[in-house]
């Protein structure tokens, strides 16, 4: 099993770098998405911005076509990216809003549940994220959601 994700996480990074990124999403796509999110989650992390940027549109482009046959893994998914934000899960979520923007820029129905959340993290005395790099990834978040969806 650990072996399985493994390969499965090395061969996403390999193809989050290659120079055909259109290709790369195709092959990715390709896995099935409850063996391929987790990779793509810890790509969020990567110091190299073409990963994590990538990784952010290859998350989209899973979950969103998870949703159209299981909305409740999708819906895993965008409170797995949700707790990686909190401060009880001991970590940072670097990436997590612009991923969950980039899920609903992609599914109008996960969308209409989430987006107040999204917004919420921006909102001083709501779910505010005081660190600056996480405000950044919001306000990309909040513009790419808008961009498809006003």
């Amino acid at each position: 099993m650990q072996n399985s994700y493994r390969k499965i996480k090395n061969k996403v990074s390999r193809l989050l770098s290659q120079d055909n990124f259109d290709e790369a999403v195709k092959e990715i796509s390709e896995f099935p998405a409850r063996k391929v999110i987790n990779p793509l989650i810890s790509s969020l992390y990567s110091m190299d911005e073409k990963i994590k940027r990538r990784s952010i549109v290859a998350i989209g482009i899973v979950a969103a076509k998870l949703a159209d046959h299981d909305i409740e893994s999708a819906r895993v998914i965008m409170r797995r990216l949700m707790w990686s934000l909190n401060d009880e899960s001991g970590g940072i979520g670097w990436g997590a809003p612009e991923a969950m923007a980039e899920i609903m820029a992609r599914n109008n129905k996960l969308a209409d549940e989430y987006h107040k959340i999204l917004i919420s993290y921006s909102e001083p005395g709501k779910n505010y994220l005081e660190h600056e790099g996480l405000q950044r990834s919001v306000r990309r978040g909040l513009e790419r959601l808008a961009s498809k969806i006003p």
